[in-house]
């Protein structure tokens, strides 16, 4: 497994007591590496500078949508500069095939909790988070950070595509140049990155037992969120939402668009820091999303 000794001499200095009977190591993570013990306790510890303030905002927040939400989300118990642990929290990644392959009852029984979920978090209270000294997400972006965006996209990304993926791109920022897409929105608490990895399924119950990671969480764009549901499942199952969380119509637009350019900033993202391992981020991810201006239905 390769785990660096620094890792295990932390949690022998936290918890002297401890055996290390299973270790489970995941370095695949952009902002932390994970071990877990036993299947029992979940270690992070932060791989840069970033990683460290993200532990004491994600900190903030958990104390916050404890209070806020049904579904299970990990509760620190250690926290220091770069290195935090709870318990572990049971159950396996949500993907998308996972979904489907269950029956009809049990898909709209996890769709439904993925609506309720949201908006639980959506809906806290601005004050509260105020209170806790929760800040602002690193996900928000401005309209001028789009079309920075885009003429990046147009002069790195172009010259290595073909002429029908140009024609998708310019479809998709036709919108923004135009103006004609609104970006205005009242800020609310957004997980920021609820990956399929990040969302727990148990196979048993075939329903949520939790959600994790909150390292992105702070204030922003609901729309965020949505768009990783979008990538995550596809706007079919995301439509399934819509009478557990009322402000979808209203915010869809703005996801369809987020996530479209998820990839594309991966693939920039890939070119400019000579890494290609970032342009395969969303292999295996939903491609089933309508256009902008479509109605859900």
């Amino acid at each position: 497994m390769n785990i660096p000794a620094s890792y295990l001499e932390k949690i022998r200095t936290v918890y002297p007591h401890i055996s290390f009977d299973r270790l489970d190591f995941n370095r695949d993570g952009m902002v932390n590496d994970v071990v877990v013990v036993n299947r029992q306790l979940v270690c992070r510890f932060a791989k840069t500078d970033w990683g460290k303030k993200a532990l004491l905002q994600e900190a903030k927040v958990l104390e916050v949508v404890q209070n806020h939400l049904v579904l299970e989300v990990p509760r620190f118990e250690h926290l220091e500069k770069g290195f935090a642990s709870y318990r572990f929290i049971e159950g396996e990644p949500l993907s998308r095939n996972t979904l489907l392959k269950l029956s009809k009852s049990s898909q709209a029984r996890i769709v439904s909790q993925l609506a309720r979920f949201h908006h639980q978090l959506h809906s806290i209270p601005n004050e509260v988070l105020v209170s806790a000294g929760v800040s602002e997400s690193d996900t928000v972006r401005s309209r001028e950070h789009w079309l920075q965006l885009y003429d990046r996209v147009k002069e790195i990304l172009f010259p290595h595509l073909w002429h029908h993926q140009q024609t998708w791109i310019n479809e998709l920022f036709a919108p923004l140049v135009a103006g004609e897409l609104g970006l205005s929105y009242t800020p609310v608490l957004i997980h920021g990155d609820l990956a399929v990895y990040h969302i727990l399924f148990d196979p048993i119950s075939e329903s949520l037992s939790g959600a994790i990671d909150f390292g992105t969480a702070g204030l922003g764009d609901p729309a965020c969120d949505l768009a990783v549901l979008l990538s995550n499942y596809g706007e079919n199952i995301v439509r399934g939402m819509k009478s557990d969380y009322p402000a979808l119509p209203n915010i869809i637009d703005r996801a369809r668009f987020w996530m479209g350019t998820l990839e594309l900033q991966w693939a920039l993202s890939a070119i400019e820091y000579n890494d290609i391992s970032l342009s395969l981020a969303h292999i295996s991810l939903a491609r089933e999303v309508q256009p902008l201006g479509m109605p859900l239905g």
